[in-house]
C-alpha cells in the first residue's frame, strides 16, 4: 500500500495562551523528563513498526513530523526515530519534513536532520515582534527566531518553510510585512500564513473576554492577513492553498496529499490515520486517543487505543471536493472520477457555472482562482447543497 506517514510528538515545554492542539507539557530536564521521552520513543518506534508491517507500506511518498515540538525529543531522540524508520522502510521518502520552534534549534540538531535525510524544515516562528509573542505567551525569543532563520538559511538553503500568524493582539499590518521581508530574505521558500481562530477554551481567550488582552477588531485582522497575502505574492510566492504560499516547485507534497485525500497513516497521541478503497469510495478513518497516559499505558500488542470512523460514499466525496477545492489546483479530477464513478462537473454544474461567471473560477482548470480562494466557505456551501438538492 501507499500512504504517506505522519508522526505526532505530543510535547511541549509551555503552551501558547491561543493553541488548543493536543500537546503535554515536559520539563525541559531532569531524570524524569528523559525517562518519559525514551518511553515514549519507545512506543512511538514500536507503533511505527506495527503500520508499517500491518498496512504493508512499500511505498510512503512523504514523511512529516510534528506536534506538539518535535525537537523536545532533543537530538538522540529524534535521531533514534529517523534511524529506526530507514531500517523498516524499502525506500526512504521523497519529502520529509520536520518541525522545530526556533529556541530548540541549533547546528547540531540541524545537521543531524541533514545526516537522516530531513529534507525541508518547518519553522514555528508566527511572529518576529514582541509584543505580539508576549501576548499569547509564545516560547522563545525574537532574538532566537533570527539565529534560527540563519541557521536555516545556511544549512537548509531553499528548503525551509516559515509558520506566521496574523490577527494576534498588537499586531499591525506593518509588522508583519516587515516579518515577512526578514523571512524571505533569509530564503524561506514556503510560508504558511494563518488566520488566528480565538477558540473558547484556551488561556487566550479567556483573556479576551477579561479585557486583559485586546485583540483586532475582525474586520482589521482580515485586512492584516490580506496584508500579508499581498506582500508575499509580491515577493514571488502564489498562494497554492488557502493559507499556504510558495515559489513554484516548493509546494508542500505532504499537505497535498492530504487535500487530494490520498492515503496517510498517522502515529502518536492524536494522530490520525485515512484509509480509502478507491473502487468503492469509501474509507476509514482511526484516530490515536489523545491521551499520552493510555499511550504509554500501551503494552505494544496490536495498535494503541484508537477510535474508528467509517468514510461512507457521502461523506468521502464530500470531503474530497472540501479538500480538493482548497489548492490552487482544484481536486483531481481524474482520482475523483475512479474513485466516486463520476465528474464533478456532473454533481455541481449549476455551481460551477454560476461561480464562473462570477469570475471566481479558473479557466483552463477546474479550481478556484485566487480571489476565488478568499471565498471558499460560500462556494463550498453552494457545492454542498446543490449535491443534496440532487440527492448525494
Amino acid at each position: 500500500m501507499t500512504a504517506s506517514l505522519y508522526i505526532h510528538i505530543p510535547f511541549c515545554v509551555s503552551h501558547c495562551d491561543y493553541c488548543d492542539f493536543y500537546s503535554e507539557l515536559v520539563p525541559s530536564r531532569g531524570r524524569g523528563a528523559s525517562d518519559l521521552i525514551d518511553r515514549f520513543t519507545h512506543l512511538l518506534c514500536t507503533e511505527l513498526d506495527i503500520v508499517l508491517d500491518r498496512y504493508a507500506l512499500d511505498m510512503v511518498p512523504t514523511l512529516y513530523i510534528g506536534g506538539g515540538t518535535p525537537s523536545v525529543l532533543g537530538r538522540n531522540g529524534l535521531a533514534k526515530v529517523l534511524d529506526h524508520l530507514a531500517s523498516g522502510m524499502n525506500r526512504w521518502p521523497d519529502e520529509v519534513t520536520v518541525e522545530a520552534n526556533p529556541e530548540s534549534v541549533d547546528e547540531s540538531l540541524l545537521m543531524m536532520f541533514k545526516d537522516r535525510g530531513v529534507h525541508r524544515l518547518s519553522l514555528g516562528i508566527q511572529s518576529l515582534q514582541e509584543a505580539p509573542r508576549r501576548a499569547v505567551n509564545r516560547s522563545g525569543t525574537v532574538v532566537q527566531c533570527f539565529a534560527a532563520l540563519e541557521l536555516a538559511e545556511r544549512l537548509f538553503p531553499e528548503a525551509f518553510s516559515v509558520d506566521l500568524m496574523a490577527g494576534l493582539p498588537f499586531q499591525t499590518q506593518a509588522g508583519l510585512c516587515k516579518d515577512i521581508d526578514h523571512i524571505l530574505a533569509a530564503g524561506a521558500t514556503h510560508v504558511s500564513l494563518y488566520s488566528l481562530i480565538l477558540e473558547e477554551t484556551t488561556p487566550l481567550a479567556r483573556n479576551v473576554r477579561s479585557g486583559k488582552i485586546p485583540l483586532p477588531p475582525e474586520e482589521e485582522a482580515e485586512e492584516i492577513w490580506l496584508a500579508g497575502r499581498a506582500a508575499l505574492t509580491m515577493k514571488g510566492l502564489f498562494p497554492y492553498e488557502v493559507s499556504n504560499f510558495a515559489q513554484p516547485g516548493y509546494e508542500s507534497r505532504h499537505n497535498m496529499r492530504y487535500w487530494r485525500m490520498e492515503n496517510w497513516i498517522g502515529c502518536g497521541p492524536g494522530a490520525s490515520s485515512t484509509i480509502i478503497t478507491e473502487t468503492t469510495g469509501t474509507g476509514i478513518r482511526y484516530t490515536n486517543r489523545p491521551n499520552l497516559e493510555a499511550y504509554l499505558s500501551w503494552s505494544g500488542d496490536g495498535f494503541p487505543p484508537r477510535d474508528e470512523e467509517v468514510l461512507d460514499r457521502d461523506t468521502l466525496l464530500k470531503e474530497s471536493l472540501m479538500m480538493g477545492f482548497r489548492t490552487i489546483y482544484g481536486p483531481d479530477e481524474q482520482l475523483f472520477e475512479g474513485r466516486f464513478h463520476q465528474s464533478i462537473e456532473s454533481l455541481i454544474p449549476e455551481t460551477l457555472r454560476i461561480w464562473k461567471h462570477q469570475g471566481f473560477l479558473q479557466d483552463r482548470r477546474l479550481a478556484l482562482n485566487p480571489e476565488g480562494l478568499l471565498l471558499l466557505n460560500s462556494f463550498l456551501v453552494d457545492c454542498f447543497q446543490e449535491l443534496e438538492s440532487r440527492g448525494h
